[in-house]
């Protein structure tokens, strides 16, 4: 599967980043693209002019995926329709072994009966 995807270029405290497609199994350290779809430096204003959207949006329609950070940063800039996507992974509560093991205990225990008078 083909993934457009950010790819870093820039030297250390000054982040530039390459838009390239690639295949979905190279890694995005590895250097391998195949095409270069434009560029992103994170500390200039227009940075929309740099990317080539309609490239962009014809291998969308030709079955490429992009990468969560770089959709939302297309559906910011309004250059694609849609609504952002959560990039940070899902929070799971830590479960203690105490609540564990008091959990099914109350499951089991017999419900208080309301009194009649």
């Amino acid at each position: 599967m083909l993934m457009i995807r950010l790819q870093r270029v820039g030297r250390k405290h000054e982040p530039t980043f390459r838009v390239v497609l690639t295949d979905s199994k190279n890694g995005p350290k590895s250097g391998k693209y195949l095409k270069n779809l434009g560029w992103y430096d994170t500390r200039r204003k227009n940075t929309l002019d740099q990317l080539e959207v309609e490239e962009i949006k014809r291998w969308i329609s030709q079955g490429a995926q992009l990468s969560v950070t770089l959709h939302n940063f297309l559906v910011h800039q309004k250059a694609i329709a849609g609504k952002k996507v959560n990039a940070l992974p899902k929070k799971t509560p830590i479960k203690k072994e105490g609540d564990a093991a008091a959990a099914p205990a109350a499951a089991t225990a017999p419900a208080p009966q309301a009194a009649t008078a």
